[in-house]
């Protein structure tokens, strides 16, 4: 199977792209996934669940910060992974984030527009990108 089919009996990951204050939040999970060290807090969607509940939960159990009114940015297979990602945008958040998850997270941080690419060093999903430029293209 070619890394671009998805992996139809795996359910798809949500990945919460939150923005504050300047900032987007990154996580760094202890084992890469892929080439993948720094990336959205993200985890699979749970059966009956919607994209942006599944992101929000694991924006939480990930990091203790709630979210809520999430909008879709997009979906796409991973060119790294093979997994079926869905993107969702959330522009706040409510509690201090922290590393809640010590046994997938290390570390965790709120990147600058002009920081993306020291932590990611590859172009983000088109819709992820032009979301990111958007808001946080004044900081």
């Amino acid at each position: 199977m070619s890394e671009q089919t998805p992996d139809d009996e795996r359910p798809p990951i949500a990945a919460a792209v939150i923005t504050q204050d300047g900032g987007v939040l990154l996580v760094r999970r202890r084992v890469k996934e892929g080439s993948l060290s720094w990336q959205f807090p993200a985890g699979e969607v749970e059966s009956g669940e919607s994209p942006e509940s599944a992101a929000a939960r694991e924006a939480n159990e990930e990091t203790g910060i709630t979210v809520s009114n999430g909008k879709l940015l997009g979906e796409r297979v991973h060119p790294n992974t093979g997994r079926t990602m869905i993107y969702v945008a959330f522009d706040s958040a409510e509690g201090e984030a922290s590393v809640v998850d010590d046994d997938e997270l290390d570390s965790l941080a709120w990147v600058k527009h002009s920081e993306l690419t020291t932590y990611v060093p590859y172009p983000f999903f088109g819709p992820v990108q032009a979301h990111l430029d958007e808001v946080l293209s004044n900081n």
